[in-house]
């Protein structure tokens, strides 16, 4: 029996591959996800893709085509014991009914190395097939181990031609009308998000009157706020970062500030703002202030333990210590001139006298004579093709 109370987004909820819209590389008729369900080959999987795309749905879909017992569980609240009962009952089913068991875990970066090492035995053995939602870069956020147990899916933002498919399935849903610039500006205002379209239509009805069609006015009030032309994908992500790291690299604190209130009113991931501040600690001020790298990181601890909203000051004082401090990028110039070098010229022998020489043989080879722990400062032990080269040159 449907749950008249149900937010309008689990109500319209596509149950079927047929029925979902988007991610045609996945789910359409040569999708490799479509392949998978259909073969009956189901593996562990993570989805890769930003809010409102489609990873929750898909999950949902993928439990009842393959008639498994679905736990949907976030990583923000689950517990190891949370994980282990799903293990146990899993165990069970198997046995006494072979069925599968998936579990999907939403937010799964958000879950600790030890947290995610837990899942390892068992989806290696196929007690529980695993299925973890992140909108965070896998390769950072999940456990090589673990990563590599299941088969990576990436989401696409949904194009506005998809968002308006699914706005009107919502107003089909509600009864509800809606005028062209109201739908025109609450797609543009989502973000590629369907969740935040469905639940904007939702609070816009309960804000009108039954007959009359949902406004532009409406639309802004449900929103309870004007478009942020933000897009966490896309080329504004990108132009508010850069903005954000050129202000604090030539030490405009106000324009470091204004770029970073940006990213937090449109609610770009803290980690994301906190890891650029961590590399531009050492890229862009490195010698000069080697404490910055100190502050940085506890900044990316900060917003790792506290999150949002109180994160934010956290991130706010970070990037007033950076904009602030001295600059100098000698170590990173240096690094990138050696890294050239070693393109250019391969692995050139290293200096005989620095090799080990655990070995009689290698001793007899020379490796190791000659070494003095600490030579002159005009002394090289570079390839003798580099003996000359300076790669740091400090201000």
């Amino acid at each position: 029996m449907e749950n008249s109370f149900a937010p309008l987004a689990d109500k319209v909820r596509p149950k079927t591959l047929k029925e979902f819209v988007g991610q045609e590389h996945l789910v359409g008729k040569n999708g490799v996800l479509r392949k998978l369900i259909e073969g009956d080959q189901l593996v562990s999987i993570i989805f890769w893709g930003p809010p409102g795309s489609g990873k929750t749905t898909l999950a949902h879909i993928i439990a009842n085509r393959t008639k498994s017992r679905f736990f949907h569980y976030s990583a923000v609240t689950t517990t190891l014991d949370d994980v282990r009962k799903v293990v146990s009952e899993a165990k069970e089913r198997l046995s006494a009914y072979n069925q599968r068991t998936i579990l999907f875990l939403d937010e799964i970066h958000r879950f600790n190395k030890a947290q995610q090492d837990a899942f390892l035995p068992h989806v290696e053995k196929g007690t529980i097939t695993l299925i973890g939602a992140t909108t965070e870069n896998p390769s950072f956020e999940v456990i090589s181990p673990l990563l590599s147990r299941c088969r990576v899916l990436v989401l696409n933002q949904l194009s506005p031609e998809e968002l308006k498919s699914i706005a009107k399935r919502g107003l089909k849903e509600t009864k509800a009308k809606i005028k062209s610039d109201a739908l025109d500006f609450l797609i543009q205002s989502s973000n590629g998000d369907a969740r935040v379209v469905l639940n904007a239509l939702e609070i816009s009805q309960s804000l009108i009157s039954s007959k009359s069609p949902i406004t532009l006015e409406i639309i802004q009030e449900a929103l309870q706020r004007k478009s942020l032309l933000y897009d966490k994908a896309g080329e504004e992500h990108y132009n508010t970062i850069s903005a954000f790291i050129k202000s604090m690299r030539a030490s405009d604190v106000d324009a470091a500030l204004y770029y970073l209130a940006r990213m937090v009113e449109a609610g770009e991931d803290p980690l994301f703002i906190a890891r650029r501040m961590v590399i531009f600690a050492s890229e862009d001020i490195g010698m000069a202030q080697p404490t910055a790298l100190v502050v940085a990181n506890e900044v990316f601890k900060a917003c790792e333990e506290i999150g949002y909203p109180e994160c934010a000051i956290n991130l706010a004082h970070g990037t007033v210590y950076l904009a602030k401090a001295p600059k100098d990028r000698s170590a990173y110039n240096g690094l990138r001139e050696a890294q050239e070098d070693v393109k250019k010229h391969g692995n050139l022998p290293i200096p005989l006298e620095i090799l080990n020489a655990p070995t009689k043989l290698m001793k007899d080879l020379g490796y190791g004579k000659g070494y003095e722990p600490y030579p002159g400062k005009d002394k090289s032990l570079l390839p003798k093709k580099l003996k000359d080269k300076k790669y740091y040159h400090p201000k």
